[in-house]
């Protein structure tokens, strides 16, 4: 696969997408063509004596009309799409080496604190984090009463004992619902899938898509909450 370098330093694949709109113009002026030629040729070979009905030929041509309208219709709106995932790489290269809070449910312990907020529903008495590391072990924090909203929290893995790895994370609140988690890291690179899409690489999580982000705290953002 052929890879371009843009002005931001990301690696993008070349997905040909001109190549393939030549060849879909292409193809669709030759049918465009063919049909005007059939369509002549069963004028000029019909009849005269029972002639078809003008009408057919203006439906036939119609649907022509309409179905080449709908091919240029695609081929604007794949070309909308790539601009705008084009603005939205460079908005998030723009961020590398800020502070980001993402809603998740793994983290990645080192030797760092981590950081984030759970989102409460209502007020709970006793909320705990639960963190299972790959051996299926739990390990269960407990947070401090608060009422509806972000209940903040810092994790050190080291007072924790909890070993560097990765874990899955999230809460629960006193009412038995499970609230949403956010941790907070630091944008590290901004890279394109096989897919073409987008994974950001969050320090203390991991790779994630954009839609996971839930704020962009700033750079050199310092740890607000009480450590644990």
């Amino acid at each position: 696969m052929v890879t371009t370098t843009n002005s931001f330093g990301f690696s993008t694949p070349n997905t040909s997408a001109n190549n393939d709109k030549i060849a879909t113009s292409t193809a669709t002026s030759e049918n465009k063509d063919m049909f005007t030629k059939l369509l002549v040729a069963q004028i000029r070979n019909q009849d005269p004596l029972a002639p078809s009905d003008p009408t057919q030929f203006v439906n036939q041509l119609s649907q022509l009309s309409q179905t080449e309208a709908l091919q240029q219709l695609a081929q604007t709106t794949s070309a909308s799409a790539s601009v705008l995932q084009s603005l939205q790489v460079m908005a998030m290269g723009a961020q590398v080496g800020s502070d980001v809070s993402v809603a998740t449910s793994r983290v990645r312990l080192g030797e760092d604190k981590i950081s984030g907020n759970v989102q409460l529903g209502g007020a709970s008495t006793a909320t705990s984090l639960v963190l299972t590391g790959v051996d299926g072990k739990q390990h269960r924090v407990s947070l401090p009463s608060h009422g509806a909203g972000a209940l903040p929290f810092t994790l050190d893995p080291a007072a924790l004992g909890l070993a560097p790895g990765n874990y899955s994370i999230s809460a629960e609140a006193s009412d038995g619902t499970k609230p949403a988690v956010e941790v907070s890291g630091r944008l590290d690179s901004v890279r394109m899938s096989a897919t073409g899409g987008i994974l950001l690489q969050v320090a203390g999580v991991g790779e994630v898509d954009p839609s996971s982000v839930t704020g962009f705290n700033g750079k050199g953002k310092s740890l607000a909450a009480s450590d644990i």
